[in-house]
């Protein structure tokens, strides 16, 4: 029997009724926060508070990567888009040392509001194709993607957050916002294996502990997008690549997912093929058709979400303070 959950999106800065008790639903295993959701530092600590009085062992997720996609602005450092490290240290050891820095400022000042996750870091390489990528790229090349992008999750690992790789096997090459259309990758296996995929090889090698996969199709590897995909999601992740982590898909309510049906047969499809953790974001009603579909299928909630909650770290103010001063620093170069 399988076992999933589903992160739930909310609608405001506090909870609705509604929300609070679909937060006691046993097939909710988590919440994923947006900008409409944050209006400062203090009021996502009180709106993570709320949550935690319902169940406390949610896990509280959010978008803050840094550049054009930082959910929460107020009340924490803005952050760079990733891509402005390679681009303005000369030299490796220097842009490593930003990575790491820079991925313990995004974390640190998350976790210091109880927020568990980040759907950090993008893995992708930046070929200037796709827009929807662009700068949230560490890169335009897999080497320089692979080696910072690691920096960064040791980062990240130090102020207690899990590191969730997307969008797998790589969204970088396809001309096409998945949000708003289908996305196609017409290259064969072995170049997206020995290029796109060595930044996602490498960080599985070193324990990765979630991947978000992209609702591109690779037609030359498989007639199914990669999230719908039990090549891409189990023979190649699970058994070639030997990820043990939790796979989430990318979320459902995108575009390029609706060739997989209805709410409910995108849900089953993503399941089938090996998914875990569902994303159903910005539609409700899609929502509670999925929660509907789960209660009336075979399949138990996802224990094993749990090992994505935040860990115990050490604060590290001068670390802290010098990340700021880094990132405002790459701020200010990138006007």
């Amino acid at each position: 029997m399988s076992e999933v959950t589903l992160f739930l999106d909310l609608e405001g800065t506090e909870l609705t009724a509604e929300e609070k008790r679909l937060l006691k639903h046993p097939f909710i295993g988590g919440v994923i926060l947006f900008a409409r959701n944050t209006e400062n530092a203090e009021q996502v600590a009180e709106l993570v508070g709320s949550m935690r009085a319902i169940r406390e062992e949610l896990v509280i997720s959010i978008d803050q990567e840094g550049g054009r996609v930082q959910r929460l602005k107020q009340g924490v450092a803005v952050l760079p888009a990733v891509k402005t490290i390679a681009q303005n240290c000369t030299e490796t050891l220097e842009g490593v040392d930003a990575a790491r820095a820079l991925g313990y400022l995004m974390a640190a000042e998350l976790r210091l509001l109880d927020v568990d996750l980040s759907f950090a870091p993008v893995l992708d390489v930046d070929y200037g194709r796709n827009t929807v990528i662009g700068n949230r790229a560490f890169g335009e090349d897999y080497k320089v993607v692979t080696e910072i992008s690691a920096a960064y999750i040791e980062g990240m690992r130090d102020a207690g957050m899990s590191a969730t790789g997307k969008h797998f096997p790589g969204h970088g090459w396809a001309d096409a916002d998945t949000h708003h259309a289908d996305a196609v990758d017409v290259r064969s296996f072995d170049e997206l294996w020995s290029t796109d995929m060595v930044p996602f090889r490498q960080a599985v090698n070193n324990d990765l502990e979630a991947m978000m996969f992209a609702h591109v199709l690779y037609p030359k590897c498989d007639s199914s997008p990669a999230g719908f995909s039990s090549f891409w999601l189990g023979e190649i992740l699970r058994q070639k690549m030997g990820f043990a982590g939790i796979i989430f898909s990318d979320d459902l309510s995108m575009k390029a997912a609706h060739s997989a049906g209805n709410y409910a047969e995108r849900a089953d499809k993503a399941i089938a093929s090996g998914c875990q953790a569902l994303l159903c974001c910005n539609e409700r009603q899609g929502t509670l058709d999925i929660l509907t579909y789960l209660e009336t299928s075979h399949f138990k909630p996802l224990q094993e979400i749990s090992t994505l909650r935040g860990k115990e770290w050490d604060r590290d103010e001068e670390r802290l303070d010098a990340a700021r001063v880094l990132a405002n620093d790459l701020l200010d170069i990138a006007l």
